[in-house]
Parts: C-alpha cells; structure tokens; sequence
C-alpha cells in the first residue's frame, strides 16, 4: 500500500511539473541514428539538452539549449575536429543551420529551396558530420533557451543583450561545454550566419583573451558587417550595386548586353565600376557636376535594371527597399525578396518605397517552424512544452561599442593555425556578397594575412544552402576549408 501511494504521488508530481512549461537547467537526452553522406553510411549520436550560464558567485543564471553531434566508433577523439554553430539575429535560434546546412538532416524542401507539404526532414547527403563534431547553440532567449528567471526586472539583460555581452558569456558557456564533453584536444572551428558572423568573430578574440581556447577555423555565412550596414555615407551607398546587377540578372532585367553573359561574367565589371567610378562619384555628393551624375545615373541603371531618372531623383544613392519594390514594378508588378532576391511577393499596390513583407522569410518560416519541432519533439526525442523560439525577445539590443573585425585580425595575428572562410549568397540582399568581401578586404589593412581568408560565392540568397545544388558546393568548401586548415604536426609559428 505504502509503495503505491508513493508511486502515485510521484506521478502526481511529475505531472505537476510538466504543466509547470518550464526546462530542466540542466539535461540531455541521446539518440543513435545513422545517415549517408555522399555515398558512404555513417553512424552518429545526437545529444539534445541544456546547460547553465554561470554568474561570478556559480549561480545559474540562464540555461542554453544545444544539439551536439559525434559520430560514432571514432578511435581518435581529439583529433577530430568540433564545429561550434550558431546562427544570428540577434534573437535568432540556431535553427536554420541545423536543419538546412550542415547537420545530419535537412528540411523537406523542393530543389530551389521552396516549402514542400507534408513538413519534414530528410537525411542530408552533403553534412559535414562524415568529417567534423558540431554542436548547435541557441543564444539566451532563442530556441528552448530562456534567462533565469524567464521575465522581469531581475533578468539582468545588460549580461545577455549586446553584442559584447553575447560574445563574453557564450564564450564562458563554450569552456564549460568543451571540458564537459572532452574536447580540449580537438581543433575547433566557429561558424557564425549573418549576426553570426560579428559573433564569432568577436568570439575569436574573446575565447584565446579570456578562456585559453585557440582556434583553426572562423566560417562567416553571409556575414553582417555592422561598420557598413548601420552607418550610411558612400561606401555603404555603392557598394550595393554589384548586388543589384546579380538579382536584377536573375531576374533578367538588365540590358541585352549584360543578360547575355553569365553572371559570373558581368559581376567583376560591376564590382570594378564601382569601387573605381561609383564611390568616387558619391563621395563627392552634390558638388558633382550634373554631366557626370546624369553619366553615372545612366550606368547605374545599366547594372541594376533601375530607371536612369529614378536613380537622379534618390542622387545617386538607392536603398535596397527601393530595389526590391521596384525592380519588376514594370515587369509583373512583384517585390522581390530582401534576404533573397529570388523570392517574389505581392503588394497591395505598386507605387511605394518598400515593400509590405519580407518574401523568403514568410517561405522559410512556413518550413523551417514544423520541421524544427516535429524533428525535435519526435526524432531526437526532447519533450517539452514551451515554445521553440524563431526569434526570441532580446529587444533591446546593445550595439555600442562593436569592434568585431578587429577582434579577429589580432585574433589570427596571434593565432597562426586560425583561418577564415567567407560564404555568400550573389542574391542576398541584407547582407550582401560585395559587403562580405568588403569587410574581409578591411579585416587585415596589411595584407600580411590574406592568404588565411578565403571568399566562395553562390548563385543564391542569404541562406545559399536551401538551393540544393549550393547545399552540396558550401558544405564541400566547408569540408575543404576544414581539411586544409588541420595543423596535421605542423607548429603554430609564423
């Protein structure tokens, strides 16, 4: 009798604290599943849980949620590389890179990238898992992560919300979760998408200061370059065009001249008229002479498909918004995506400066939010009740004091085994190919080091993996890129 009420008053509490909608601080649960990988079956562990944020005094103050994957029978842990992926936002999850990029499986999606009914997963034959770990981070608030307490005036949110905030913590958390799981010995490697990218490159810097930890590897995704993006003035106004000349190809708005060759062909002409023509020409503003504005507007229209009158009355300076409103106004009337310029959308109406909504967010969030939760409830078996964040509230968000790209140069400066890849989509238009090779091109003034950078390009947007024939070539450059920079014996010595 004794042992039945003890039995019932424990399922009576375990039912309470399911509805209580809250997750263990700190969990895991494991499961075995297997998948091929370019012809060759590999057999790994997922392990889904969470693990706390410290404060000084060893108090938890947050707990994040991560999916780490090994794969298995590996004689050799700590020569194996870890590859630490987070996504951006900021108050993103880590969930567009886990399911679409380089995990073991990947989104249900048709070959352009576009939902596809019912929501899934299937097995990703291009991961990077046959010859890298990789954990998945969700930042405070993203995902299943959440500050403890949850709400309220006590969250301390100047320790979370701010780009040098999230950088100093998720490093501490990165130390306690490499000693956790044994992987000191491991070359370890970041991958950062969009906000991701000033993330780990922030990180870079701040995990050799203050944890000790060395890297081999810095991976920026279609990077946001916050020097440019929230500062406006002419480089930021010209480096836009080749941007333009690539989405308006796409959509075959340019001239007959251009539209003929391949895109690969047209873009170094873009890019050269406008770091040659174009940012001279700005910089000037309206001190320059109305033959030379109105022989720029006349190219300008000739690399973006824009009209040569429209482009005189903004002076020469277009924002994206304009763009994506305007571009096929003429053409069908559609506004072209933001994160994506392959995606179109329809507006109330024509006229405007921007469009009414984001295109490609709208699809992908159509797609990736099942997926995520199906895959996560069901395959990798992590029950819980509250929500998995998309974007999580870490509104507002403290942006003073970004110094990321130097961060990194003194990073690889003292680091001789770190490199950095830059992977972008040519349709992107938020975060734009030139702006990525751009702020690889001011990383290192010198030039000593820029034989460590390499820049590979896409023929699609933000999230150039959703295009499955850019989902096989970025994940074989990052396996490259992580082949090539494995010290292999060799010193870290200039």
């Amino acid at each position: 009798m004794r042992t039945l009420l003890l039995l019932s008053l424990s399922l009576f509490c375990c039912s309470l604290r399911a509805q209580e909608r809250k997750l263990p601080i700190d969990t895991t649960v494991t499961t075995q599943h297997s998948v091929t990988i370019n012809g060759t079956p590999i057999n790994y562990t997922a392990t889904i849980g969470t693990q706390p944020v410290w404060d000084e005094l060893g108090k938890p103050i947050a707990s994040l949620n991560y999916t780490y994957y090994t794969r298995s029978n590996v004689k050799d842990r700590a020569s194996r590389p870890l590859l630490i992926s987070f996504n951006g936002g900021p108050g993103s999850g880590s969930v567009w890179m886990h399911l679409a990029y380089t995990g073991p499986r990947t989104l249900k999606i048709d070959e352009e990238g576009y939902p596809v009914q019912p929501y899934g997963v299937n097995e990703n034959p291009f991961s990077v898992l046959d010859v890298t770990d990789i954990v998945y981070v969700n930042p405070a608030n993203t995902g299943y992560s959440r500050t403890i307490p949850e709400t309220g005036d006590e969250v301390d949110r100047k320790k979370f919300f701010g780009i040098n905030a999230d950088i100093k913590y998720l490093a501490e958390w990165l130390n306690t979760f490499v000693t956790r799981n044994n992987r000191w010995r491991s070359p370890k490697y970041l991958i950062g998408e969009s906000y991701g990218g000033p993330r780990v490159m922030g990180l870079s810097l701040e995990l050799q200061n203050a944890q000790w930890m060395y890297l081999n590897g810095v991976i920026l995704v279609s990077p946001a370059d916050y020097t440019i993006i929230r500062n406006s003035g002419p480089v930021s106004d010209a480096i836009k065009l080749p941007y333009y000349t690539a989405a308006a190809w796409h959509h075959k708005a340019l001239p007959n001249s251009l539209q003929q060759k391949d895109l690969l062909e047209i873009l170094p002409e873009s890019e050269e008229y406008t770091i040659n023509t174009l940012l001279p020409a700005i910089t000037r503003g309206g001190f320059l002479g109305e033959t030379e504005k109105n022989e720029i507007a006349e190219k300008m229209a000739y690399y973006s498909g824009l009209k040569k009158e429209d482009i005189i009355d903004q002076n020469l300076r277009v924002p994206t918004p304009y763009f994506w409103k305007n571009l096929l106004k003429d053409k069908g009337g559609y506004n072209i995506g933001r994160l994506d310029s392959r995606y179109l959308g329809i507006d109330k109406q024509l006229e405007g400066m921007r469009p009414d909504y984001s295109a490609e967010l709208t699809s992908w969030l159509h797609s990736f939010t099942p997926a995520i939760n199906y895959y996560l409830q069901e395959e990798l078996k992590f029950k819980t009740d509250i929500k998995y964040n998309m974007f999580g509230p870490v509104h507002p968000w403290d942006n003073s004091d970004e110094n990321t790209r130097e961060n990194l140069r003194q990073a690889m400066a003292q680091n001789p085994y770190l490199n950095v890849l830059v992977q972008s989509g040519y349709y992107d238009g938020a975060t734009t190919y030139f702006n990525a090779k751009y702020l690889m091109w001011q990383v290192d003034p010198s030039g000593r080091m820029k034989e460590r950078f390499d820049f590979k390009g896409y023929r699609s947007g933000h999230m150039m993996y959703l295009r499955r024939e850019d989902l096989k070539k970025a994940n074989e450059d990052i396996r490259d890129f992580i082949k090539k920079t494995m010290a292999n014996g060799k010193a870290a010595k200039y």
